[in-house]
């Protein structure tokens, strides 16, 4: 591996050859005496937000299928796994090489068909195996990370529960559940009720989701790009008058904005 020192960068953009200039640029990032005094004051709950946030700016440009910006956001994303690596090495937890030498293990361990003798992988059992080796609870629902997107931890909840049986069999169960839990939204009187019935809502629409084999946070991702292209649309149509415009008159913008989709 080719490996460069700070002190030969001169202000220089450092060529890329490994991952050794980036751990020397977070090194001096976080020196408590040189480094830049926010990237000092982090911790691993005050960037654990930017890491998710990079994380769904590589899922977009993977959406744009554009590489240049993807390459740009793989780079932020490695930059935050190398930030959360360097504040667990100030304290003598591990280090950025711990980190790769973890997920090597992983992948060749979940790999036996590749790596070993294995005809065909069991997945749930090696995972079953990984979460007692690592004191976690063999319940079917542990390990569902509580730091996932609500929606794509309601998917998964519901995956882990139906390997265990407990699942309708086709998508007109959770269709059902859907309009079940719109009626009960509709008769519930306090603000509690609106928002517990609200959320079983939700719940249910993803169920339903899965059922139709449709990722309900990819689903919603774009969803919120056909929104925003249409309002983005309306704005530019309107001008500086849109705000003033009655809900008819906005109305007609969004039919306008829906037929040039």
């Amino acid at each position: 591996m080719y490996i460069i020192g700070l002190n030969d960068m001169t202000g220089q953009t450092p060529p890329s050859h490994g991952i050794q200039p980036l751990l020397e640029i977070m090194a001096q990032l976080r020196d408590p005496v040189s480094g830049c005094p926010w990237d000092v004051e982090q911790s691993f709950a005050t960037i654990a937000p930017y890491t998710i946030e990079e994380a769904y700016e590589v899922a977009d440009a993977c959406e744009r299928n554009n590489m240049d910006a993807l390459k740009d956001e793989l780079g932020d994303l490695l930059f935050q796994c190398v930030f959360h690596a360097r504040m667990a090495e100030e304290i003598a937890a591990f280090d950025f090489g711990d980190v790769v030498d973890a997920i090597c293990s992983k992948m060749i361990r979940r790999h036996p068909h590749v790596f070993g003798t294995a005809d065909k992988p069991d997945w749930e059992a090696i995972k079953a195996e990984e979460r007692a080796s690592g004191g976690i609870s063999q319940g079917t629902l542990s390990g569902v990370a509580l730091g996932l997107p609500a929606l794509l931890r309601a998917a998964k909840l519901q995956s882990r529960a139906a390997r265990t049986g407990f699942d309708w069999p086709d998508p007109s169960g959770p269709l059902s559940k859907v309009h079940e839990e719109i009626a009960e939204i509709e008769a519930a009187t306090t603000s509690a009720e609106v928002e517990e019935e609200v959320g079983d809502l939700l719940f249910a629409v993803v169920n339903w989701a899965r059922h139709l084999n449709v990722d309900p946070e990819a689903a919603l991702r774009k969803a919120n790009a056909k929104f925003e292209t249409r309002f983005g649309h309306m704005e530019a149509q309107a001008g500086e008058s849109f705000a003033g415009l009655t809900l008819e008159e906005k109305e007609e913008l969004w039919v306008q904005a829906k037929r040039r989709d």
